[in-house]
């Protein structure tokens, strides 16, 4: 039996067992992102409407689902009334919102339900793939251009001022930790942020991995909060 390299890929890195469920109410688009996920992933559900995803996340449980923002049905309509509802009954589920929506009105409603990242449906399939796999593993993924629109949306939530307990923090890390984390908080890839400051992926990582310490944060979702929180990307 021969073994494919995409198969050899999902041996290595594991995504095979990664859980992925669809909602987006054009079959046709649907259709064809499970057949391009199909390869990388372990499709368990798909559905088209409100209450029909709910159902399906409760039952399957998956470990992702991949989230179109506007969904007939339910009371809201959409993807961020799925993500609220669904969350009781399969709390380990990450969502990542994948909509032809840019808007900012779309991009903050269904992160401030909970959804670990967003996407528009100009992505590659090389890139959806990655950014799935990346919020299966605790990181927060957006489209670069719609970082601005996260970091508002955390902003409009801000309720209290930390003061000078807030100072505290960001003194310490160093001013390189601190260069590197705006980037991070802004969506920029490991590769990206290595390209703007000129230095290698690795200590990137390093940085990060400090920051995120240093902080007592667990992932790049919470580091984006965090800065967000304070106004400081």
């Amino acid at each position: 039996m021969t073994t494919t390299a995409a198969e050899l890929h999902q041996a290595k890195d594991g995504s095979a067992n990664i859980r992925v469920a669809v909602v987006d109410d054009h079959e046709m688009f649907r259709t064809g992102v499970i057949t391009t996920l199909q390869p990388h992933f372990h499709i368990v559900g798909q559905a088209a409407d409100v209450e029909s995803s709910i159902l399906m996340v409760g039952q399957t449980r998956p470990d992702v689902v991949l989230l179109d923002v506007h969904v007939p049905g339910g009371q809201g309509g959409g993807g961020a009334e799925i993500l609220s509802r669904s969350h009781p009954l399969s709390p380990r589920s990450v969502f990542l919102a994948l909509s032809v929506s840019d808007s900012p009105r779309d991009v903050g409603s269904v992160i401030r339900a909970g959804a670990r990242g967003y996407v528009t449906k100009t992505i590659s399939a090389k890139d959806l793939v990655s950014s799935i796999r990346q919020v299966h593993e605790g990181y927060a993924v957006f489209s670069p251009k719609l970082a601005g629109f996260v970091l508002s949306a955390f902003q409009e939530d801000e309720t209290a001022d930390a003061g000078l307990a807030e100072d505290d923090e960001l003194d310490r890390l160093s001013a390189r930790e601190q260069e590197v984390m705006r980037l991070i908080a802004r969506g920029y890839t490991y590769r990206e942020v290595a390209s703007e400051l000129f230095i290698s992926i690795k200590t990137v990582e390093t940085h990060v991995s400090n920051v995120l310490r240093k902080l007592q944060l667990s992932n790049r979702t919470e580091l984006t909060r965090w800065a967000a929180d304070r106004r400081i990307v």
